[in-house]
C-alpha cells in the first residue's frame, strides 16, 4: 500500500494556559512544511479546554468546520443567533461562508475536550450556515456512522465532495474502508488499529489511496475522512 504514515508524535503540541492543544497540521504559532494538510482536509485539532475558559468571539469565513466534543460540554455562541451546548456524543458543523464570528466556552468546572476539524468548501461565499447533531458511535459499534457528506441523505451537509465518517470497533473486530472520493485519511482518536501492513496509535493518522481495512488492535476510536482527490 502506498500510504501517508502520520504517526502521533509528529504532531504539534501548543500549551498555553488554559488550552492544550495537539495539531495534526500547521496551525496558529506551529508550523511544518510537511503537515500542511490532506487534500480538503486543513486542520485537526486535538484540544483539552480547561473549565470556565474557552475561544472568545472571532471571525471565520469560507471554511466547513467541524467539532466533535470526546469529553465534557462546550457552549457555542454565533452572530447568526445559536447559542447552546454541544454534548460529548454530539457534533457541530459550521459552514461559515462569506463570514461568522462565534465562541466556544467551557462553562464546566472540569476540562472539555474536543476535535476541531477544518475542511476546504468547494463553495465560496455562500450564506453561513450552521447544524448540530446527537451521533455517539459508542451506541452502535463496528459500523460506520457518517456524520457530513455533500447529499441530502448526509446527517449534515457540507459544502465539499468530502465524507466524514466515525466508529467505535471492539478490539480484534473489522471495518473496511472503501472510499467514495479518492484520498482516504484515517484518523485514530483512541485505541490502535492496523490498516494494511501499518499500525497506527492513538492521535496518528494514515492516508492512502486504495481500499482497504481496518482492524482494531485495541478498542478503538477512529474518524474517517473520504475526501476528493484535488481541492477545486
Amino acid at each position: 500500500m502506498n500510504a501517508f504514515v502520520h504517526p502521533s508524535e509528529n504532531r504539534g503540541h501548543v500549551k498555553m494556559g488554559w488550552l492544550e492543544s495537539k495539531h495534526s497540521f500547521s496551525f496558529g504559532n506551529w508550523y511544518n512544511p510537511e503537515y500542511m494538510g490532506v487534500s480538503t482536509l486543513r486542520v485537526i485539532n486535538d484540544d483539552l479546554i480547561d473549565g470556565h475558559q474557552g475561544f472568545g468571539q472571532h471571525p471565520h469565513d469560507n471554511m466547513e468546520i467541524l467539532t466533535c466534543v470526546l469529553k465534557g460540554t462546550i457552549t457555542h455562541k454565533d452572530s447568526m443567533g445559536n447559542h447552546g451546548g454541544i454534548t460529548a456524543g454530539e457534533w457541530q458543523l459550521m459552514s461559515a461562508g462569506t463570514g461568522i464570528r462565534h465562541s466556544e466556552m467551557n462553562q464546566g468546572d472540569e476540562p472539555v475536550h474536543l476535535l476541531q476539524i477544518w475542511i476546504i468548501p468547494n463553495e465560496r461565499n455562500a450564506m453561513p450556515n450552521y447544524q448540530q447533531i446527537q451521533l455517539d458511535p459508542h451506541d452502535a459499534p463496528n459500523q460506520w456512522h457518517l456524520i457530513c457528506g455533500p447529499n441530502d441523505n448526509a446527517p449534515m451537509h457540507i459544502r465539499q465532495n468530502a465524507e466524514v465518517k466515525t466508529a467505535v470497533v471492539i478490539k480484534g473486530q473489522k471495518l473496511p474502508i472503501e472510499a467514495t472520493q479518492h484520498v482516504n485519511y484515517v484518523h485514530v482518536i483512541s485505541g490502535k488499529v492496523q490498516i494494511a501492513e501499518h499500525t497506527v496509535d492513538a492521535g496518528g493518522a494514515l492516508g492512502f489511496l486504495e481500499n482497504s481495512e481496518l482492524q482494531a488492535l485495541e478498542d478503538t476510536q477512529v474518524i474517517w475522512f473520504d475526501l476528493p482527490e484535488h481541492i477545486e
